[in-house]
Order: structure tokens, then sequence, then C-alpha cells
């Protein structure tokens, strides 16, 4: 029977550049899930209800790229085997958001957020230094984002135009999965953060919304 590979740090942080330059510039690698808007038909949208559901998908475009890159920090930094597989594979289901937004803003007429690369490396910092600081912490900060995200969520849903439906499909699936992912997080230990370190959180998340709508 063939051994598997035991894979070193070397041979991490190069899966973890070839998942950034998927991620920014590819197709990044999803679990091969159906996209949530197959099948579903969308109501004649007016021009204005277009360019709302175009910047609101590319916002939520924008905060996938964001959580790719905070997983992605998370996992080189990880200290246990177990945080840093479950941190690869929320990843990856985090790629299938990826892929069902960027879907979306293409049928839609529309295109991805340049600020996109900034983002990502600004996520990529903190999540590693977050990993860094401990596994604990790590998850904690996984759990936070992940409320924070189903609150942004929530809002882009009530937001979208009504005719909207393959948008509205795509979003439900998602907000399901980041629920599991903060679930997950927190059954692996996760702790509670400091209410600074959300607040500041909130903060950015404010400037990335505010940005990515219009850029």
């Amino acid at each position: 029977m063939e051994e598997l590979r035991q894979y070193t740090p070397m041979d991490h942080l190069i899966c973890q550049f070839d998942q950034a330059l998927r991620t920014l510039f590819g197709r990044p690698k999803g679990t091969g899930r159906p996209n949530p808007a197959e099948g579903v038909l969308d109501e004649p949208l007016t021009e204005a209800e277009r360019q709302e559901s175009i910047r609101l998908v590319r916002v939520d475009h924008t905060g996938e790229v964001c959580a790719q890159a905070l997983y992605q920090g998370q996992a080189l930094t990880a200290r246990l085997d177990q945080v840093r597989e479950r941190m690869e594979q929320a990843a990856h289901e985090e790629n299938d958001h990826l892929l069902w937004c960027e879907e979306r803003l293409r049928e839609l007429g529309g295109r991805t957020s340049l600020l996109n690369p900034f983002f990502y490396l600004g996520s990529l910092s903190i999540g590693a230094l977050a990993g860094a600081i401990g596994d604990r912490w790590s998850l904690g900060f996984v759990a936070e984002t992940e409320r924070q995200v189903i609150r942004h969520l929530d809002d882009h849903l009530a937001r979208l135009p009504q005719g909207d439906r393959r948008s509205r499909a795509i979003l439900e699936q998602m907000k399901e999965d980041e629920a599991k992912h903060g679930n997950m997080a927190l059954a692996a230990g996760g702790a509670e953060l400091p209410v600074p370190v959300r607040r500041l959180m909130q903060a950015m998340s404010k400037v990335m919304t505010g940005t990515t709508y219009w850029i």
C-alpha cells in the first residue's frame, strides 16, 4: 500500500501561494457542489435593480475573498494539525462561494472588485497573526467573523430586488455554510474575543463593504 505523502512546511507554503493566485486571478478549487441557483428563474429586473444586485453580490464576493485569506493565514500559523485541517476544509467550502458569486456577477453583466488584492493581503496578515497568537484565539476569530458575515448576508438578503431569485438562492446557501463554520470553530475550542477586537472587526468590515459596493 502506497504511503501518504507527508507535507513539509515549505510544501504547505507553496500550496497556500497557489491558492492565493487562484483566489485572486484564476479559478479556485471548490468542493464541486452544484450552484444553488441552478434551476432557479429570475423575474425581469429593471436596470436599477440589476445594478443594485451587481453591487451587493460584488461586496459578497470580496467578503469571501477576505474569508479565504483569513483561513489561509490561520492555516499557515496554526499549531495543531487538527485545527489546520479544519481551516483548510472551510477554505475549500468558501471557494464554492467565490465561484458562485463570480458566476452570478457574470450573469448580471458585472465584475468583481478592483480592490480584492488589497483586501486579500490585509486579511491574510490578520489571519496569520490570529493563528500565531494561539489556536483558541484563532478559532474564536473564525467564529466572530462568521457571526458578522451572517449579519451582513441578512442585510443583503433584505436589500436584494425581489425578482433576483438566483442571487438570493446563492446568499441563503452561503449563510447556511457560514453558520456551520462558526459552530465548528466554537466546538473546536474557540475563545470569545474581547469587545474591542469585535468592534475593530466591525469597523474594518464597514470599510470593505463601503468601498467594494462602488469599486
